[in-house]
């Protein structure tokens, strides 16, 4: 799969003669290989994301690569209250692109496939991010249990992480 978007933005003043400037953001291969795994540790490690409990759930990860090189991630834990998504990075250089924006909504859409109810996170950084992608803050209380005994609840993620829910 590839992640390509075209966007127009619109200008106040014309440009070229033209009212709105379109731009074609870069493309990025979407795959996923087990060898990957190191690589996008890294990347976890260099934005400061927990990879405690990420080789579980890495068969539901989703890789972008530029060429051979990881450049994002993201992944989800499936409960039957709902998923986890977890490990949204972007490497500092391609931040900006839109990357994270849509590896969050391929993990969104898997997880609508796969009929889970919810998907929901924790975030120390970003609660602004998913919340302009539809997830609302919510309670902890408000989890539902399996997806509240995973690593990144128990452990992974500290208390004063904000979590967050988006309804399928």
């Amino acid at each position: 799969m590839r992640l390509s978007s075209t966007v127009t933005m619109p200008t106040n003043q014309p440009f070229f003669g033209f009212a709105q400037v379109t731009f074609t953001l870069p493309a990025f291969a979407v795959t996923r290989h087990d060898s990957d795994f190191s690589a996008v540790a890294e990347l976890l490690n260099a934005n400061h994301l927990p990879t405690d409990g990420l080789r579980e759930c890495f068969a539901h990860a989703i890789v972008a690569r530029s060429g051979d090189a990881v450049v994002g991630c993201a992944a989800l834990e499936p409960y039957h209250g709902g998923e986890l998504l977890r490990s949204v990075a972007v490497d500092r250089a391609r931040r900006g692109l839109g990357l994270g924006q849509r590896l969050t909504q391929t993990a969104i859409e898997s997880a609508r496939s796969r009929r889970a109810p919810a998907v929901f996170l924790l975030t120390t950084t970003a609660e602004a991010f998913f919340a302009r992608l539809g997830f609302t803050t919510i309670s902890r209380d408000d989890v539902p249990g399996d997806v509240h005994r995973s690593i990144e609840f128990i452990s992974a993620c500290p208390a004063s992480a904000v979590a967050m829910r988006l309804t399928l």
